[in-house]
């Protein structure tokens, strides 16, 4: 069975993370997402994230039918965990080019189209200028 990866902090889980891992799943494989840490996601993010503890991250991925494995990497970037894992596929959102995604060496790297209006960057300002 092929194994696909996708990764990121997933700190407010909306209809563009659903709709990213929904297609994972659709890809006919293990899904294994690989969840930034509250460190990293702190650094990467700003202090001010993030808003969801890792371990509540993970749960809540867990807990998502498209989802098989997920695991906490500590670094900026999930590389070391792609080495490791060494998947079949990469998915990515479509903010990315392929030749930018981290482990482009290591799978093949598919880009998902992005969901516009759908970012937890933006649901934050949204409901803090509410």
């Amino acid at each position: 069975m092929k194994t696909i990866f996708t990764n990121g902090c997933f700190d407010i889980i909306h209809r563009g993370h659903l709709d990213l891992l929904a297609y994972c799943r659709s890809l006919g494989g293990r899904v294994v997402v690989g969840l930034n840490s509250d460190k990293s996601t702190k650094v990467l993010k700003g202090d001010s994230r993030p808003i969801n503890s890792e371990n509540d991250r993970k749960y809540l991925l867990e807990s998502l039918v498209y989802v098989d494995e997920v695991i906490i990497f500590n670094e900026e970037t999930p590389y070391l965990l792609i080495k490791s894992i060494k998947p079949d596929i990469i998915v990515k959102g479509g903010d990315y080019l392929p030749e930018n995604v981290v482990g482009n060496d290591v799978a093949q790297v598919i880009i998902f189209d992005y969901v516009n209006g759908y970012s937890t960057t933006e649901k934050i300002q949204d409901i803090s200028s509410r």
